[in-house]
């Protein structure tokens, strides 16, 4: 879910909006409009333990974020800290000079407030530096080591959620334990209901029936080596495999479950349709449930589960590893760093974000331990029960060092949805075109 903005190299300008002369007073921006309030209620917080006021404001949707930091970074009058989307976003903006590095503010005891798994986002792994070498890089010019953010929120995709009344209705009362009966209960809701009991995601975005469908369902089924080996170069594990046939067929049976016109939906809509009842599933991640709230659905209202594996697969039961989302980054013109840094510690302090949790529907980057339940609410919950298992059971999106260092995950899930919801290619057919984009990836890469 990443992003990152397509920024020229600027030079951080003088002056600042949040420079009033009060070195008490802080602003931040956000481009999520359902964290605003939950970041007030913390600010208030914030201000009766040290004195400093932070002013919160959002701009919105994520394209109208992008074109107010860019023209504010030119005139001067930038906040102090930016929300940002973690580990790509917080790259540019460092790469470009609007964010600071703050790799010596963040101490072990500040990263270690986190969950083991997100406690370095922000930071500039050998990894991140290598792809942003290339100078035609978003991220042309960090250097190793630096950080420019430290994460807000966390979670992952590939979270199935039904709508409880509709599942009752069709006999369905917990999550199923496997892919089969996954697919036993979408016969159900789609046997009671035809026009509104199928499952939506948003497959205009084609790369989401990739990356959140199609990889934690093969992932189960093929175990760790075998699933990573559809991606590399020994034909004998591509997608053309009988192990590539064997998943894309396994992905295909969902086709007669689909909401109609899903493909014509983005994320949103896709979303949207489900908190409307217009389908009785939606496939998303843990950032979805806010967005359902939003959208009039009351969490306790829908049954929360991960991708499930395949009942005899190499991992029946497959974990789904989290990652930051969203990141904190302070900006480079900021005339108050110190207390910026002092505000960007309070929001990791468990208490803060378990209060967060509770008020913006989010899981937090911060380990909570045993209060994750209570603070975060039951289907939450239920959702970051997903995130347990042991590493070699765990689908983790962000190791990609199996695939080819060209791979375009775009183009590979446009051959996808040829196989479904499209129904224009056979899982044979499907296969041997990803294997053939695959080989391809490869060969230039070696160029």
């Amino acid at each position: 879910m990443a992003t990152a903005l397509t920024l020229s190299p600027l030079t951080a300008c003088g002056g600042d909006a949040s420079d009033s002369g009060d070195a008490k007073s802080l602003t931040m921006w956000t481009f999520k409009q359902s964290h605003v309030q939950a970041l007030k209620n913390a600010a208030a917080d914030f201000e009766k333990q040290t004195g400093i006021k932070v002013s919160v404001k959002a701009y919105g949707p994520d394209d109208a974020y992008t074109t107010k930091v860019q023209a504010s970074a030119k005139t001067g009058d930038l906040p102090d800290v930016l929300e940002v989307h973690s580990d790509g976003e917080d790259f540019a903006l460092g790469a470009t000079g609007i964010t600071r590095d703050i790799a010596k503010d963040v101490t072990a005891d500040w990263s270690g407030l986190y969950q083991e798994g997100v406690q370095k986002s922000g930071v500039v792994t050998p990894a991140r530096y290598k792809e942003s070498e290339p100078s035609d890089s978003k991220t042309h010019g960090i250097k190793e080591g630096q950080r420019f953010s430290v994460p807000l929120t966390s979670g992952t995709f590939g979270i199935v959620m039904g709508n409880k009344k509709k599942l009752a209705e069709a006999g369905i009362t917990e999550p199923p334990a496997s892919y089969e009966e996954f697919l036993e209960d979408l016969k159900a809701t789609t046997a009671k209901d035809p026009k509104n009991g199928g499952v939506s995601l948003g497959l205009k975005v084609k790369a989401t029936g990739l990356t959140w469908s199609l990889q934690p369902l093969a992932f189960g089924e093929l175990g760790k080596e075998k699933y990573q080996a559809l991606w590399g170069k020994d034909a004998s594990g591509n997608f053309a495999s009988a192990n590539g046939r064997k998943v894309l067929d396994l992905y295909a049976r969902m086709q007669p479950y689909w909401m109609p016109g899903t493909q014509t939906l983005d994320i949103d809509a896709a979303d949207q349709a489900f908190a409307q009842g217009k389908s009785a599933w939606d496939i998303g991640g843990t950032f979805t449930l806010a967005f359902l709230q939003q959208n009039g659905m009351n969490p306790e209202d829908v049954m929360a589960f991960g991708f499930p594996g395949p009942e005899k697969g190499a991992v029946p039961k497959p974990a789904l590893a989290p990652l930051a989302l969203t990141g904190l980054a302070a900006t480079s013109t900021s005339k108050h760093p110190e207390n910026a840094a002092k505000w960007m510690k309070f929001l990791a302090q468990p208490k803060t974000a378990a209060r967060f949790a509770k008020d913006a529907t989010e899981v937090p980057s911060t380990e909570l331990g045993d209060d994750a339940a209570a603070a975060m609410g039951a289907t939450l919950a239920a959702m970051t029960k997903a995130f347990a298992g042991a590493p070699e059971n765990t689908y983790d999106p962000t190791v990609n060092d199996f695939r080819p260092p060209t791979y375009d995950q775009d183009s590979m899930a446009e051959i996808l949805a040829d196989l479904t919801p499209l129904k224009k290619k056979d899982a044979q057919t499907a296969g041997k075109d990803m294997a053939k984009l695959n080989d391809n990836f490869w060969a230039s890469a070696e160029k």
